[in-house]
Parts: structure tokens; sequence; C-alpha cells
């Protein structure tokens, strides 16, 4: 049965998507992470886990959605059985806990884009400010206003808020990074940051921590197993092609990428070129944290260029784009679930929004419990990943590629390729991303690895982890019979 909302057309669902996957990992973390391993060498090996992990999954994603038109809760209910519903739950908490803290990160960005434009931020000490800022209340308030904008757009539904907001967004997103770009390679010594990214170091090929780091940002940036495409297909067409869908989805993710990392490294290269420093004080910056990066150096950078006021205002107004589109994502990820238990959108909304500024506020208020979460739960999309693989081996990947690929998806349903992917390929990702996070924490911190309340430790998400599926497990039923008695669950597997 179709759900009443439905994308307006096929572009629809794809600048939703691209709007979902291309976020503010593009624009900090992206060239950060592509920076520490000579560029050219990461662009591929994250090319290839494109299509090794992210476009599977998300391929995935699509048509369960397709088929059960249901949120993550009720689609492992329905392919999976009730006593499964709590994994489903699992996943959608994942993505709700990264929302609580990623709707401060979008008042960030709306807050240096207004202080770029008003308050002239290219003239005032970078370090300064931040400290100023993040220890102020501003942060709470901008907090509140990146949520009221996210939810009054998914407020007033799929096709006038969510799909109108996707088709100004993002052609706007990749307008103003395609600016910026012309802008940081004329710079005066930007063609040695060029250089430096499109130059593959092939010695970096045997460094498994790069493989690692690739695989990582292939996951997370994609947002392949958060659950939100699954979402959004809730909403599509019949004829809609997921495999065409997800490639569309990838490479655009992929080029939005390349394009940030054409603006910001470059710009890097030429700031120190101006200054007579070498590659090792590149190397050094681009070696910051996000924060660092993006609130620190970016206004640094374009502080010493001419009209520098204008792009920095254009870079912030791309991150909020970014920001803006997969937060929409994030909060209809939520609100879709209530929605599955018998609430209205307009109430689910305001659940949902009211829910992530309360439970956002500490991220909000205390930098230590922010970097805390964004340890935990951005962990925990490994085993969202997980999950999913489990939903499909337990169906069993010949009848899920028969019974829940669309028909749309031609050569998918009979490629035994599928079936390679989901018992091989991305199990072995799987453990090697848990494993290799896992081995590195206690590389770093042997002596306190396992302590539940240190800030990044394996202990401290185990914890997290444990606890989460406990209270689901033990809200599982009542999640279930609300979804029957709703009517929306109909099928008990």
């Amino acid at each position: 049965m179709l759900p009443k909302e439905l994308f307006a057309s096929r572009w629809g669902i794809i600048f939703a998507g691209l709007g979902m996957a291309v976020g503010t990992g593009n624009l900090w973390r992206f060239p950060r992470i592509v920076s520490q391993y000579g560029g050219g060498a990461f662009m591929l090996v994250w090319l290839l886990f494109l299509f090794l992990w992210a476009l599977p999954l998300i391929i995935i994603e699509m048509s369960i959605g397709k088929k059960t038109r249901l949120g993550v809760v009720g689609s492992f209910a329905k392919l999976m059985g009730d006593k499964s519903a709590w994994m489903g739950t699992f996943v959608a908490f994942v993505t709700a806990a990264i929302t609580f803290y990623y709707t401060v990160v979008t008042g960030w960005c709306l807050k240096y884009f207004f202080a770029t434009v008003f308050q002239g931020l290219v003239k005032k000490d970078p370090i300064h400010f931040w400290n100023g800022f993040s220890t102020s209340l501003e942060p709470i308030f901008f907090h509140l206003f990146a949520i009221v904008i996210g939810c009054a757009i998914i407020y007033v539904g799929v096709v006038k808020g969510i799909e109108r907001a996707n088709k100004i967004m993002i052609p706007a997103l990749f307008f103003i990074l395609l600016v910026a770009c012309i802008r940081s390679i004329t710079l005066p010594g930007a063609l040695q940051g060029l250089d430096f990214l499109f130059s593959p170091n092939l010695k970096e090929l045997g460094n498994l921590k790069m493989w690692l780091n690739a695989l990582s940002q292939a996951a997370w940036s994609t947002g392949a197993g958060w659950g939100l495409m699954l979402t959004y297909s809730v909403y599509s067409h019949k004829k809609e092609n997921p495999v065409l869908t997800a490639t569309t989805l990838g490479f655009g993710d992929y080029v939005a990428s390349l394009l940030a990392a054409v603006t910001v490294i470059p710009a890097v290269f030429s700031f120190f070129a101006i200054q007579g420093a070498g590659k090792e004080q590149v190397l050094q910056v681009m070696a910051e944290g996000n924060r660092g990066l993006t609130f620190t150096w970016i206004p640094t950078l374009f502080a010493k260029i001419p009209a520098g006021t204008v792009f920095l205002a254009l870079f912030f107004l791309a991150l909020c784009f970014a920001a803006f589109s997969s937060l929409i994502s994030q909060l209809e990820l939520i609100t879709r679930i209530f929605m599955d238990t018998g609430f209205s959108r307009r109430k689910a909304v305001v659940i949902v929004g009211t829910a992530c500024f309360v439970l956002g506020l500490p991220s909000a208020i205390f930098m230590g419990f922010f970097d805390n979460q964004d340890w935990v739960w951005g962990l925990g999309l490994m085993v969202s990943g997980a999950f999913f693989l489990m939903l499909v081996l337990k169906v069993g990947p010949k009848k899920f590629r028969k019974e829940v690929v669309p028909e749309s998806a031609g050569w998918l349903q009979k490629s035994r390729v599928f079936d390679f992917f989901v018992k091989f390929l991305l199990p072995v990702q799987i453990v090697a991303m848990l494993g290799w996070w896992f081995w590195d924490s206690y590389k770093s911190n042997p002596k306190n690895w396992l302590n539940p309340f240190a800030q990044s430790s394996v202990g401290t998400v185990l914890l997290q982890w444990i606890l989460a599926v406990c209270v689901f497990l033990l809200i599982n039923k009542l999640l279930v019979r609300k979804m029957k008695e709703s009517g929306n669950l109909t099928v008990d597997s």
C-alpha cells in the first residue's frame, strides 16, 4: 500500500537523497582526511569503497523502504519478525542520537554565516571568537534556531517541504562550491595544493590505516546504513530504480567532496606560500580537528585574500545548506517512526523538535559531552550497517533479491554478485572497521580504554550501546503493538 505522501517526481528523491548524503562531513572532514594521505591515493581507495560499501547498503535500504512503506523500526519488524523490531529501533536511535548534536553543528554554521555578514568575522581573531562563542549561551539559541528551521521544512510535508527545500539548497550548494573552487585555484601558490591533491602517493596504498579511513569516510559521508534512504524510499514511486538512484547519490557525494577539497586545500597552500612556509605547516593545519579547520583556519585563510568576506560568507552559506539538507533527512527518519505508530505528521514533528532541543542541550553547552556522543554514535553507525546485513541474511540473499529488491532494479534481481557482497564483502568491511577503531582506541590509551566514563574509550561506547539495546528490548512489544493498532504494520512475519 502506497503512503499518502509521495515525491512529486524522480528528481524529488534524487535531490532529497543528495541532500541527505552531502553534509558537513563533505566540507570539513573530507579535505582534512584526504590531505593526510597525499590526496590522490586516498581518493582512489575511497572511490573503490563507494562501490564496495556505500552503494550496496544504499540499494538495500531503498529496497526495504520501497517494499515495506514503513520507517526503520516497522521495516525490521515486517521483514525479520516482531521480535527483531528492536534492531530497527537501534538503527533509528543511532541516527537520532547523531541528530541531537548535529543540530548544534548546524547552529554553529548559522552563527558563523551571520557573523561573517554582520559582525566582520574576517577582522576578528578566530580563536578568540570561537572560544567566546562556544563558552557562551549563544550555541543554545542557534541550536534551537536550527531545529525550528529543520522542523518547519518537514512539517509541511514531503513535496512542499523536503523536496522543495532540497531542490533549492542542493543546486545552490554545488554552485557555491564551484565558485569557491574557481576562486581558490586562482590564488597565488594554489597550484601546489592541486598538485598535492591529485598526485597519488602510491606508497600510501600499503598503509592499512589509509584504507580504513577511506572506508569509514565512504560509510559516514554517503549516509549508507543510517536508515535515511530507507525512510525517503517510503515516499518513492513504484518505478523508482534503487540502483540508478544510489549510483547518482554516490557520485554526487563524491563530486561534492572533491569540490570541497579543491576549495580548501589549495587555499591553505596559498596562505602558507604567501607566509613563506612549506608543506609541513600545511599538513599541520589540515591535521587540525574538524572544528579547528572550519571555524579557526578557514576564517584566517579567507581574511588574507581579496574579497575575503564575500567568499567566507559563501563558504559558510554552503556549509549551512549542506547541514540543513542532511538535518531534515534525520528529522524525517525520527518523524516517520512516530507516524508509523499512529501520530499525525504535525504532532510527530512537534514531539521530535522538542526532543531534539532538550536532548541536544548538553552538546550545546558542554563540548566534552558533544565529543563523547560524536565518538559513541559515530561508531554506532557500523552496528547499524551490520543490522541491515543481518536483515538481508535472515530473509536470505536470494529471496531478498527476488522479493524485496524491486523489479525496476533490473539486472540486480538476477545477479548473484549481490549475494557475494552480502555474505562476504560487507561483513569483512564491518569487522575491519570496528576492529580497527577499537584497537586504535586501545593503543592510544591502553590503561584507560575500558573506562566507561572516559570521553573516547571503548568502555564508554560499549556501556551506552548496551544500555540502549536493553531499553529497546524492553519497549519492543509496545512499539510493535502501536504500529499494528495504527494499521501500518499489517503483516506479522
